[in-house]
């Protein structure tokens, strides 16, 4: 019998890296997959909790948080496009226009564990990354959002109802504050079979180099 290994991966919709190494992840859990189960658990982490409806200016948002100017980040942006591209995301050529709260894409990835399952989960994660880095459209706009429920297969009238109203906003922080009482302050963070922790954007290799541990040990 095959072991089950569990993923819980903590992360941001407007995290470039987080999108790199889910890309990765995948790549590993393909290449063992007739080795072992895996059951990939996405969890809420907020990179700007208090930005404001309308977003910011993506160049002067990361200018101001890293203290880099502009050019540097525009260098940083062509090299994680390059790292996206190989992870299987084809970031917009332009990049990410501006920078939003994504409190709500958590509510609604919440909702797609809860109601529908993991795979579905995972669905609507991509499509929120695609969304936000591919397309790199105005994650404010509720329509936008909606098209990734459509395009992941989830109900779309549903999927309105929870944004319309505050439905598992109460969930969605107390997941949140586990992982930051836990000492989690920068994604992504992947924790392994309640274990073992592997943090930032890692190669496909690293990951797999876990995932063999794990099913040499069960």
């Amino acid at each position: 019998m095959k072991p089950t290994i569990k993923i819980d991966y903590i992360s941001d919709v407007a995290c470039p890296w987080c999108a790199v190494g889910l890309g990765n992840l995948n790549q590993a859990i393909t290449q063992l997959s007739d080795q072992a189960h895996f059951e990939v658990h996405f969890r809420p982490f907020e990179l700007n909790p208090n930005m404001p409806k309308g977003g910011q200016d993506a160049i002067e948002h990361l200018t101001q948080k890293y203290g880099l100017t502009a050019e540097r980040v525009k260098a940083n942006q062509a090299n994680i496009r390059s790292k996206a591209l190989e992870a299987g995301f084809e970031f917009h050529p332009e990049g990410r226009k501006r920078v939003y709260n994504t409190f709500d894409a958590h509510r609604l990835l919440y909702w797609a564990a809860k109601e529908y399952d993991l795979q579905k989960q995972a669905a609507l994660k991509k499509e929120f990354l695609n969304t936000y880095f591919c397309l790199a459209v105005n994650f404010d706009d509720h329509q936008n959002i909606l098209e990734a429920v459509t395009r992941a297969g989830l109900d779309h009238q549903r999927a309105q109802e929870i944004l319309s109203g505050s439905e598992f906003t109460n969930e969605v922080r107390e997941e949140k504050a586990t992982y930051t009482k836990a000492g989690i302050s920068s994604v992504p963070t992947i924790i392994i079979n309640d274990q073992y922790v592997l943090q930032g954007a890692q190669p496909s290799e690293s990951f797999v180099e876990a995932f063999e541990q794990c099913i040499q040990k069960s």
